[in-house]
């Protein structure tokens, strides 16, 4: 499943990636911080190297923190998939004068066969390990709830993006932030109850946070119709028809 990524930072043999071999995970991972992550000097290696040690899980989770991976050492598809992707973006910015060589005109010149479609959307095979797994991590970032159908959950994700990180909840975020409103998290949010299922807890908190949202929201429109009202209240006008003054 991790196969284009090892294939994209030229890893040897992907095709013998062993994940379960914890000797071979080792040497994965020296080989990534020395070749193409280093993020420490190389006397700050030594720990990661001396493979053997039985303190090397220690160094190998201070290295996880430096890196700022979110996974733990237990999640080790997830935390593979991570650091593979950190290594492909830090390729990238290496080597960025070599991927820029397609230019726009040979983009447009270079045209779909015919019956197949020019979105790439349209070409993506859904049921790939590395687009599941892709979903897995996106679930972890916006911590959105685990699914047993990763395409439902992908679903879950669009609403979860589109509510949080459109440009008009960005805009609104901003206001509350402008307004200085109370932001809360879901980690410090009490629910005030258990339901003894950790996933059952974390939706109700949520959705109380939304109720509270709401409300919020509800006491905002009252607040401006008051307004609204004390404004025409104190600005009577003439009422020629009456021949008197009147309340508009």
């Amino acid at each position: 499943m991790f196969k284009r990524k090892l294939l994209a930072l030229d890893y040897p043999q992907p095709e013998t990636f062993n994940t379960e071999d914890e000797n071979y995970f080792r040497n994965f991972i020296v080989w990534l911080e020395d070749q193409k992550i280093r993020h420490y000097k190389i006397e700050e290696r030594t720990g990661l190297r001396n493979m053997p040690s039985s303190d090397w899980t220690k160094h190998f989770q201070k290295y996880l923190e430096d890196l700022g991976c979110p996974y733990q050492q237990s999640q080790r598809s997830l935390l593979i998939d991570w650091i593979l992707g950190y290594s492909v973006r830090l390729e990238y910015g290496d080597n960025v004068d070599q991927y820029k060589t397609v230019t726009p005109e040979k983009v447009t010149q270079s045209k779909a066969p015919p019956g197949v479609s020019s979105n790439p959307l349209d070409n993506l095979d859904f049921d790939d390990p590395d687009f599941k797994a892709g979903i897995q991590s996106l679930s972890m970032i916006l911590k959105v709830p685990p699914y047993q159908d990763h395409l439902e959950q992908l679903k879950a994700i669009c609403l979860v993006v589109k509510d949080r990180l459109s440009k008009e909840a960005l805009e609104k975020a901003e206001k509350y932030k402008e307004d200085n409103i109370e932001h809360l998290e879901l980690e410090k949010t009490s629910l005030g109850f258990d339901t003894g299922d950790y996933i059952i807890n974390e939706a109700a908190k949520i959705l109380r946070l939304i109720h509270i949202r709401d409300l919020r929201d509800l006491q905002n429109q009252i607040n401006q119709a008051i307004v609204a009202v004390q404004a025409l209240i104190a600005n009577p006008k003439t009422d020629s028809r009456l021949g008197k003054v009147g309340r508009m």
